[in-house]
């Protein structure tokens, strides 16, 4: 089977995955890494966001089951997002990602419920975590209950857009939730 080219592209920048380029796009878009920020990666597995966010100049913590391969000057927590204990002394971030993924059925419906799921999870751990004036991105399967949880981020962000990535591949129901500016 032949890889696509973000796949390849990934491959050959040392980036990990395609979804690197995912992140680099929804940056060069919203602007919401920038030098010096303090990001929290959630479900950062294999590792291409840690390292995008690194070259960007961020200071970067990321949180997954599977372990990942060393990144030189970033942290990594082995663990599930649910376990609340994970995140005692992290502090606050300017940015809070997420590109959490349930695992695939291949039933649609329960798919998106348990990709909203992940979401509001995120959620509830940038109400935690996040700064005042935060950014927080997270990956969302379209289809029902979508709209009624973004409606929640509407009420805690001056700014919410969806937006899906050129490197997205075209058949993904994947978009990603970009919200600036919270104010809890």
């Amino acid at each position: 089977m032949k890889k696509d080219f973000y796949t390849s592209a990934a491959k050959k920048s040392g980036l990990r995955a395609r979804s690197a380029f995912k992140l680099l796009q929804i940056n060069k878009a919203f602007k919401i890494i920038k030098k010096g920020y303090k990001v929290l990666d959630l479900g950062c597995w294999p590792g291409g966001w840690l390292l995008v966010a690194k070259k960007l100049g961020a200071y970067v913590v990321g949180i997954d089951e599977k372990e990942i391969e060393k990144i030189e000057g970033v942290k990594f927590i082995k663990g599930s997002v649910f376990n609340d204990e994970l995140l005692k002394g992290l502090g606050k971030f300017d940015t809070i990602l997420s590109d959490l993924s349930p695992k695939i059925s291949g039933i649609p419906e329960i798919d998106i419920e348990r990709s909203i799921e992940l979401c509001k999870k995120a959620l509830s751990i940038a109400d935690e975590k996040l700064k005042m004036g935060g950014n927080f991105v997270c990956k969302i399967f379209q289809g029902k209950g979508v709209e009624e949880f973004l409606e929640k981020i509407r009420k805690k962000f001056r700014f919410v857009r969806c937006y899906k990535p050129s490197a997205s591949k075209k058949r993904s129901k994947e978009i990603y939730v970009i919200a600036k500016y919270y104010k809890g």
